[in-house]
């Protein structure tokens, strides 16, 4: 069976900072090159077969992590980044909640949000899905396949992926920093959550 890794990468400066990233090409912070330099060795005893990457620096730099440990190819993908934040980009949740309170309450409750240039969830979650399926349908039947991607996009991928109402998305809980949702594939019954959250 097929065994998916979603990869959230390092920790940057805007993340201790509780700063909105989306697609705002932000690098690692000294922690979290840490983080992922720790995490690496761990995925590499999973025995991946193949790596992809979002393209924004601290997902291709997570994943560089795991080159350096297992020689791997990676492949990034623009598909595999970030929710878009539109203007809350660059703004503290403090910020966010003082310029746009209705609809940063309603982001923090995992409802739509329809102004402020913010991604459409089913836009991240459809994205996310197309290159995840296009990475299973390119590899051999029982691959280990690492994303190295984002929070936010992780979690609606792994909705999607399992066919769960995007409305459950909130219960899965944030993905922390170098942790990562397990997905595995059985030909018969399709994609099962395996663990959410490891370290």
């Amino acid at each position: 069976m097929t065994l998916l890794v979603l990869w959230r990468h390092g920790q940057t400066e805007w993340n201790a900072a509780h700063r909105i990233q989306g697609q705002t090409d932000t690098p690692l912070s000294a922690v979290g090159m840490a983080q992922a330099m720790e995490s690496a060795p761990r995925l590499l005893a999973l025995k991946p077969t193949v790596l992809i990457a979002s393209d924004l620096t601290r997902a291709a730099t997570t994943a560089r992590a795991l080159v350096d440990v297992s020689g791997l190819p990676v492949t990034y993908d623009p598909r595999l980044r970030e929710r878009s934040f539109g203007e809350w980009e660059g703004h503290t949740h403090a910020e966010a909640t003082e310029r746009w309170p209705e609809s940063f309450a309603r982001w923090r409750r995992g409802e739509e949000v329809d102004d402020a240039g913010v991604e459409e969830i089913d836009s991240v979650a459809k994205r996310m899905h197309a290159a995840l399926q296009e990475a299973v349908d390119g590899a051999e039947p029982d691959a280990v396949i690492v994303a190295a991607t984002h929070g936010a996009a992780a979690r609606f991928a792994t909705v999607r992926l399992l066919g769960w109402p995007m409305a459950l998305a909130p219960t899965l809980g944030a993905l922390r920093n170098c942790h990562a949702t397990h997905l595995r594939r059985d030909p018969l019954r399709g994609w099962m959550l395996e663990a959410h959250n490891v370290a």
